[in-house]
């Protein structure tokens, strides 16, 4: 899961080599920490929202196949 992401959000950004992705799973979930640049959170997120929701998507229907639930969680490098 932790690569999966990590090579759709190196696809969109500038700064591909600031992306970090960090995995926290639990019996039943896995929560996914994403941490960009400040200057490329809005192509992470997208217009509306849309490019995030596209992620989660994946990530959902990734995690259904293994039978977890998986959360992204977006967070801003400071």
């Amino acid at each position: 899961m932790k690569e999966l992401v990590e090579q759709m959000v190196k696809a969109i950004v500038d700064h591909p080599e600031k992306v970090k992705v960090t995995q926290l799973d639990g019996e039943r979930s896995s929560i996914l920490e994403l941490r960009v640049a400040p200057e490329d959170m809005g192509k992470v997120i997208g217009k509306q929202g849309r490019n995030a929701q596209a992620i989660r998507v994946v990530l959902a229907a990734a995690g259904m196949k293994l039978k977890k639930r998986v959360n992204l969680e977006i967070i801003e490098k400071q």
